[in-house]
């Protein structure tokens, strides 16, 4: 009997899912995404998010946690893609994220990003 339970028993640890080790984003990413998640904290800003106002320290933990959740997945590989899939919307509502600075007129989340993205690259 023992015998033939070997060659299911192998058989079974085979079709189990191995590890998936994920690669993380290339250096020059990570900088951005960390300077990015810096400007959000920092910005004094508030942020729209599932109806509701946060301000920039909770926004930028959010966006740090789903930023987290995409590199174990190997779903970042610019700094462009941190804006589209953690920082544009919703991943439970796909309602848009919004920012609102200063008294200045709400934009969206990733349009304001993409702003601040470029001026960086502009002066790095």
């Amino acid at each position: 009997m023992h015998s033939r339970l070997t060659p299911v028993l192998v058989l079974t640890l085979g079709l189990l899912p191995a590890p998936v080790a994920h690669a993380e984003p290339p250096i020059a990413v990570q900088i951005e995404v960390s300077f990015l998640l810096g400007y959000v904290e920092g910005s004094g800003c508030v942020f729209f998010r599932n109806g509701s106002w946060h301000d920039s320290r909770t926004a930028q933990a959010h966006l740090r946690d789903k930023y987290d959740y995409l590199v174990a997945r190997n779903l970042i590989g610019t700094t462009e893609d941190f804006i589209e899939r953690a920082a544009t919307k919703s991943s439970l509502s796909g309602r848009a994220y919004a920012v609102r600075c200063d008294g200045r007129a709400e934009m969206t989340s990733s349009q304001w990003l993409r702003d601040e993205l470029a001026r960086y690259r502009t002066f790095k």
